[in-house]
């Protein structure tokens, strides 16, 4: 909740406004209390909105859709005037967080608390259809947990089966992702019944139990093409639940279960209460919200209110005395969290602690999508691991967007980001181009971005990077660094005649990658450098010239998977036997795929590790596995693990900017990487925000890889791995 602003109200038909919930484009959502004492929360339309006859009908039917509804799994309506100037609605107030927010923190439900929430929301679904309703909007957002069960809240776009549109033609109603296939066709009004309903609400039970959206994320049409035409990815889902899912998912509207059919499916509806249907951490989380609230004193008149004083203008602004002033930003949020703004520190009121939301960019649908599901996934571990820990200062809230690996992408999501006040850091880039835009989007805001995949090449210009001030940090080693391992290894078994194939295509990087390499030749021996053109793919004549010269290791600089294939295959065809070698970026599935049995046995320098090879990393290795359902003999997505260990190097900064700037600690951050918290020992490996090329932390975490029976293995970190004979 956020305190009141000057220009709202602080009373409202007989209600006092205690505090914000929310706020959009069309309104803003109050915590209220009732002459009785009641909370409610009060939704007040802007009165430019409420101009509009069609808007205010769309009001109107919402406050008679929710007048109807009287089921136990709904909020109550406490009153309404559609007519008002700035119509209003008020509802009871559920102080619970929603599904969305729980799964947030705490991360998927276990299965026996998702039966008691699907048959509490079917439940009250079915109340709706035999009123003949249909809510349309069935979402996470749009359920509130409480002690006794969960509440289905927002009809604003719910109607009457089978009644016309009031919305523009052809406009899509609900939310993408967890709307119908018909909602998402836009096919017509008359199409949207009850079994859209229970559509979406197989798409929140898929969402509880893995944490995932069953239909993916990314752009809009990206989403609405996969409801209307794919299958939903249920992997992860328990074997019970599989069916019963798969039919609420079902693309025909009639071969859907009802929604009295799904609540009977999923047993008693009633169940346990006081909080024992939630699993362990969510009660604790809504008693304490309830206690803050309940405990919340009137706050002072921002506004004056025309029926307290008369004939006074209610738009005029009273000047905020003493009282008014600790209700400031640092004030109320040090009073509600019941702990001294500088330390962080607990009082002992069992208040919640405050939540610092902690952006993730990166590409989910490009691609780089598999690196991108990866740091999600991996950060996302870290998150949960994060907040189930008692002695935490404060909780952290991933906000995910799917850049697709496209730069303008990227900056649209920095800029849609940055509306969250609480949002500290930005994570995800899996491009030099997309962590460019991704920073200069969010620097003026001072809001650092981290990234562990992309590596930005020496020389590019990122707006307001300084020497002694930066907001973007490179949790990796940089991209020259990458030809070291294979390097070592040469010069480790006395290899001391090197053939360079460069690659044109690779562009700067290539070049100044071979030029590497000839400044510091493996085992101090001898360095050719064989070029192939750019837009040209027989390798032939430059592998012809280096096996010339009668090397004993050969390495591929550059960057493209299918080329290094290709060169890998001329040295196969042209007999060289001998140890061969490249870098991070031709270590893709592609190379495998092309280049076949001449894969056998390459080398490979990259900049992340397999966790199942770090002793210190197995209990993490287990973890994700059973988080994300991964066989244990299938290998862990690359970079998880070391996305797990950003995110807590973020959370020892924050603690850090917490206590140096309680109000915006977002801003102290990128300091704090600067000057307090350069170096983090993480599970894998050790990270240093302030290295730059050619200091030894850079190199913290370089491993080296080799391909064996058709899969990479990964030898361990590069120095000690290149002496071994594999």
């Amino acid at each position: 909740m956020q305190p009141l602003k000057k220009a709202d109200p602080s009373a409202l038909a007989g209600y006092r406004l205690l505090g914000r919930l929310g706020t959009g484009g069309m309104g803003v959502v109050y915590l209220a209390r009732s002459a009785g004492g009641a909370l409610a929360a009060l939704k007040l339309i802007r009165a430019e909105h409420a101009a509009d006859p069609g808007f205010r009908e769309r009001f109107r039917r919402e406050a008679r859709a929710a007048e109807r509804i009287t089921g136990r799994w709904v909020v109550r309506v406490l009153g309404a005037d559609p007519e008002a100037r700035e119509p209003w609605l008020a509802t009871e107030y559920v102080p619970g967080p929603s599904l969305a927010e729980a799964v947030a923190l705490h991360g998927a439900l276990p299965e026996p608390a998702v039966r008691a929430l699907g048959a509490r929301l079917a439940d009250a679904l079915a109340d709706m259809h035999t009123a003949g309703l249909v809510h349309r909007d069935v979402k996470p957002g749009n359920v509130l947990l409480a002690l006794d069960g969960p509440r289905l809240i927002d009809f604003g776009i719910a109607r009457t089966a089978g009644a016309t549109a009031l919305t523009a033609t052809d406009a899509m109603i609900g939310t993408p992702g967890f709307l119908a296939p018909e909602q998402a066709r836009v096919a017509g009004a008359g199409e949207v019944g009850p079994a859209a309903d229970v559509f979406s609400l197989g798409c929140v039970l898929a969402y509880a139990l893995t944490g995932e959206r069953p239909f993916g994320t990314g752009a809009v049409a990206a989403v609405v093409y996969r409801t209307v035409h794919e299958e939903p990815d249920l992997d992860g889902l328990p074997e019970r639940l599989l069916p019963l899912v798969e039919a609420c998912l079902a693309k025909d509207a009639a071969d859907r279960p009802t929604a009295a059919e799904v609540r009977d499916a999923l047993g008693p509806h009633e169940g346990p209460a006081a909080g024992d249907w939630l699993p362990p951490g969510l009660p604790a989380l809504i008693a304490q919200r309830s206690s803050r609230v309940l405990d919340l004193p009137v706050a002072d008149p921002t506004l004056l209110d025309p029926e307290e004083v008369p004939g006074t203008s209610r738009r005029r602004f009273l000047a905020l005395g003493a009282a008014g002033a600790v209700a400031g930003t640092g004030g109320l949020t040090a009073w509600l969290l019941g702990r001294d703004p500088a330390s962080g520190a607990d009082s002992g009121t069992g208040v919640p602690r405050r939540a610092y939301t902690l952006g993730v960019l990166t590409d989910l649908s490009g691609p780089g999508r598999a690196d991108g599901r990866a740091q999600e996934r991996g950060l996302r571990l870290a998150m949960e691991t994060f907040n189930a820990r008692a002695d935490r200062p404060f909780d952290l809230v991933l906000r995910v967007t799917d850049d697709g690996g496209d730069p303008k992408r990227a900056s649209a999501g920095a800029r849609a980001l940055l509306e969250d006040p609480a949002l500290v850091a930005v994570f995800g880039p899996t491009t030099a181009d997309t962590a460019v835009a991704t920073t200069d989007a969010l620097v003026d805001a001072k809001v650092p971005v981290l990234s562990v995949v992309a590596s930005v090449p020496a020389g590019t210009t990122i707006r307001g990077q300084m020497p002694d001030m930066r907001t973007y940090f490179e949790a990796r080693p940089y991209a020259q660094a990458m030809i070291l391992p294979f390097g070592r290894y040469l010069t480790a078994h006395h290899r001391d005649r090197t053939a360079v194939i460069e690659d044109r295509a690779a562009g700067t990087y290539g070049w100044l990658t071979a030029q590497t390499v000839r400044q510091s030749p493996p085992a101090r021996g001898t360095v050719t450098v064989h070029r192939v053109a750019a837009d040209g793919e027989d390798f032939g004549p430059a592998v012809r010239e280096a096996l010339a010269t009668s090397p004993t290791g050969v390495m591929y600089v550059g960057i493209s998977p299918r080329r290094a294939a290709l060169c890998a295959k001329a040295l196969r065809q042209q007999g060289y036997r001998g140890p061969c070698g490249s870098v991070e970026a031709a270590l893709q599935p592609e190379f495998l795929a092309v280049a076949g049995p001449a894969a056998e046995g390459w080398y490979f320098g990259t900049g992340y590790t397999d966790p199942d090879t770090v002793p210190a990393a197995k209990a993490l290795a287990a973890a994700y596995r059973k988080r994300w359902r991964i066989a244990a003999s299938e290998p862990l997505d690359r970079f998880a693990a070391e996305s797990y260990d950003v995110l807590f190097w973020v959370g020892q900064a924050l603690r850090t900017a917490v206590r140096r700037n309680a109000e915006r600690p977002g801003a102290a951050m990128s300091t704090v990487f600067m000057k307090d918290d350069r170096q983090y020992r993480g599970v894998v490996r050790s990270y240093e925000s302030m290295a730059g090329e050619g200091a030894d932390a850079t190199l913290d975490g370089l491993t080296l890889w080799r391909i064996r029976s058709g899969r990479p293995r990964c030898l361990g970190p590069f120095a000690e791995a290149a002496k071994r004979d594999d």
